[in-house]
């Protein structure tokens, strides 16, 4: 006599579903049956599960890049930055520097002081992979220490490395005795 194919039996250990307290598995609650404690059981995933699965991470990934896409509608939608107070005119000896933020709380800037009322600022990131820029004043030049590229002060256009974008300039101008950024300037 032979079996027939709706009563499968589990005749090598690696099918072999024993549960913990020995009794028959069709005598199990269902809960058991969901979350199987043995391996065979545990590490069967259907093709219906494993597509769902792909469709739903490309779904996500998908979702991730028209994020970034609306984001950055929604920056450009904003127009012009705010005129920002940096600091004192005076409090920024010549030959020093000062960090601020601007336009926004995560835009490092640099400001840099050569002469009298002398004063160039620019975005402190390199266009090359985004490493904080450095002035070097005495070569009237910021510094990039990531892959030694270097940028000329006066205008922020790479003299040498691996940048070839120039820095974003940030348009400032004095206020009586302060000094405040009113805008930037991206030289393609």
């Amino acid at each position: 006599m032979t079996e027939t194919p709706t009563s499968p039996t589990r005749t090598t250990p690696d099918q072999l579903s024993v549960p913990p307290d020995g009794r028959p598995y069709r005598e199990q609650p269902q809960w058991r049956n969901d979350f199987p404690i043995d391996w065979p059981q545990d590490e069967f995933v259907a093709r219906r599960e494993f597509t769902k699965f792909l469709v739903l991470t490309s779904f996500a990934f998908a979702f991730g890049q028209m994020w970034i896409v609306f984001q950055n509608f929604l920056r450009k939608r904003k127009g012009e930055p705010p005129i920002m107070r940096i600091a004192k005119a005076e409090a920024i000896p010549v030959g020093g520097s000062h960090v601020f933020d601007y336009p926004g709380p995560h835009d490092n800037c640099i400001v840099v002081r050569t002469g009298h009322q002398t004063y160039y600022a620019y975005n402190q990131k390199c266009t090359h992979l985004s490493c904080a820029v450095v002035p070097d004043i005495a070569n009237a030049q910021f510094h990039c220490p990531c892959h030694n590229g270097f940028f000329e002060m006066r205008t922020g256009i790479p003299t040498a490395g691996p940048p070839r974008r120039p820095l974003e300039r940030i348009l400032l101008e004095i206020r009586g005795e302060d000094l405040y950024a009113i805008g930037t300037v991206v030289k393609a």
